[in-house]
């Protein structure tokens, strides 16, 4: 079930620092990566986009304000919340770290259960759907604590891949994914299924989602994949 868990990607050259963080990232729920310079991280995001990064100031080959400033000037990443990490605590520096575009600035050192409730509430903030126990989108509500989906008050049945797949669409309303992006995010990276098992699965959320005649919820993108938006097709 780690496809559905909120990903974090460390960014830190420091080893021990890194899986001290993970120990502890993992304990409180997230689903965590890591990269060990500013270029891996490039590549990292590319190919597994998190949901939030933690950045470190000083890293090799390129700086954290640099992976910083350039994930905010694409268009695909600029809207990825960013906590800076380091050591650098001087005034001038946080100010810098936020005009590169962070949303937050930890100086270490730090407690790890302060890292994780700052990580907490740059989620609620920016990102309320990754921190919330439960969704909302139009008028379909999504409670994670007890595994129940219910549209205009009337209860949702779904099966387990339905359910993690309508999760999915909900953290990310509006954006189109691919069949292989939802097979990697939903189904997992290790995971060999055919991407037009999606279809299949597609359908059944449709067919559970419109059961009383309710406008279609699922829109699908010819050539490019599907997306839940409230208009629908």
């Amino acid at each position: 079930m780690s496809a559905n868990k909120t990903h974090i990607l460390v960014v830190e050259d420091e080893a021990p620092l890194v899986e001290l963080l993970r120990y502890n990232l993992e304990r409180a729920g997230y689903r965590v990566s890591a990269a060990g310079d500013g270029e891996a991280a490039m590549r990292a995001i590319d190919e597994d986009r998190p949901d939030l990064v933690l950045l470190d100031w000083m890293l090799p080959l390129m700086s954290g304000i640099e992976v910083c400033r350039q994930l905010r000037r694409a268009p695909g990443t600029a809207n990825i919340p960013i906590i800076v990490l380091t050591a650098r605590g001087e005034e001038h520096d946080r100010v810098r770290g936020l005009d590169a575009g962070a949303d937050d600035y930890v100086s270490k050192p730090f407690s790890p259960a302060e890292l994780i409730a700052r990580i907490r509430a740059v989620l609620r903030r920016i990102r309320p759907a990754l921190a919330d126990e439960v969704l909302s989108y139009a008028d379909l509500t999504m409670d994670l604590v007890q595994h129940r989906v219910t549209r205009q008050g009337k209860a949702v049945h779904l099966g387990p891949t339905e359910f993690r797949l309508l999760r999915h669409f909900m953290e990310h309303p509006g954006r189109v994914f691919t069949r292989e992006q939802l097979l990697d995010s939903v189904w997992g990276r290790d995971v060999y299924i055919e991407a037009r098992t999606v279809d299949v699965h597609i359908r059944r959320l449709r067919v559970a989602l419109n059961i009383e005649g309710q406008p279609d919820l699922i829109r699908t993108v010819r050539a490019a994949g599907y997306a839940l938006d409230a208009q629908g097709g």
